[in-house]
């Protein structure tokens, strides 16, 4: 954990075709997290054990650069996340981890061996793994692009058919691997264009 300090964050919802997402961005409009509004719960405490028990949060709009580079993604244009300022806190192994994460391009995959090969720790698998595992930033830090070593999908903090659908929407699976309607009737809303929606938040 960070030296105990009094962050203040903003929390804002935004819908997408995978369900409501909760961002907490900074008075800097840099994200510090992103979720799925149905795992909200474990949002406050995995920013308080990072930034310290002090940290407090707010209800507020996400910054209008985040709101629309998440509206251009689910339109189609999957590199719209790339330039997106983010910030963690978390161990120097951990944030490794994560800047290797956002090196994967949409449409790839690397399994956590090949994670660890590329940033000098080749024994570290499952500690990759468990980093993976503990990214605040959903998406944007694209834990998502990792699977098992034998091709499988492997877990996600977001449930593994979201897992399946965001890899799809990339194309690093085929086109039939996430049956979108399917998507839409379980989290409730569908896969037209996005931006018009975000837009309109404040």
């Amino acid at each position: 954990m960070s030296e105990s300090r009094s962050d203040v964050f903003t929390l804002a919802r935004l819908p997408s075709p995978l369900g409501v997402m909760l961002v907490a961005s900074d008075g800097g409009g840099t994200l510090r997290a992103l979720d799925w509004e149905d795992y909200a719960a474990r949002m406050r405490p995995l920013l308080r054990r990072q930034y310290g028990p002090a940290t407090a949060f707010r209800e507020g709009a996400a910054p209008p650069a985040l709101r629309r580079a998440l509206a251009d993604y689910f339109d189609g244009a999957l590199t719209a996340l790339n330039g997106l300022p983010v910030a963690t806190a978390g161990t120097p192994f951990q944030r490794l981890v994560w800047a290797a994460l956002r090196q994967i391009p949409a449409g790839s995959v690397l399994s956590y061996r090949t994670i660890a090969e590329r940033i000098g720790r080749n024994t570290a698998v499952r500690a990759v793994g468990a980093a993976n595992g503990a990214n605040p930033i959903s998406l944007v830090v694209p834990c998502h692009r990792v699977i098992g070593a034998d091709g499988t999908l492997t877990g996600y903090g977001g449930g593994i058919e979201r897992k399946r659908w965001l890899l799809a929407h990339e194309g690093a699976l085929p086109a039939g691997a996430a049956d979108r309607s399917s998507a839409d009737q379980q989290f409730g809303r569908g896969s037209a264009s996005m931006s018009s929606s975000l837009a309109r938040m404040t």
